[in-house]
């Protein structure tokens, strides 16, 4: 469990803060005659918020994708070099 905290920490992070910026602006900004279908209710802007608190943060995380080794190239590569 530790680890998995350690690994997403920045995610989790940008959760709780898109969801407490959320529930802000519910709270200060959002629709009070019920009309505005997102920011009337605050359970859905909490929802909105986390989401997009969620992307804002993931764009910072490292991604642990494999790296390229100078030299080598993909097959798919290869085919289209061969077809040159």
């Amino acid at each position: 469990m530790k680890n998995f905290f350690l690994k997403h920490w920045l995610k989790i992070a940008g959760v709780t803060v898109g969801a407490i910026g959320g529930y802000l602006y519910y709270y200060y900004v959002g629709c009070l005659s019920g009309t505005c279908p997102i920011t009337s209710n605050p359970y859905r802007m909490l929802i909105y918020g986390a989401l997009l608190g969620y992307l804002l943060f993931d764009m910072f995380s490292q991604k642990n994708s494999p790296k390229k080794v100078a030299g080598t190239t993909d097959n798919h590569e290869k085919e289209n070099n061969n077809k040159l």
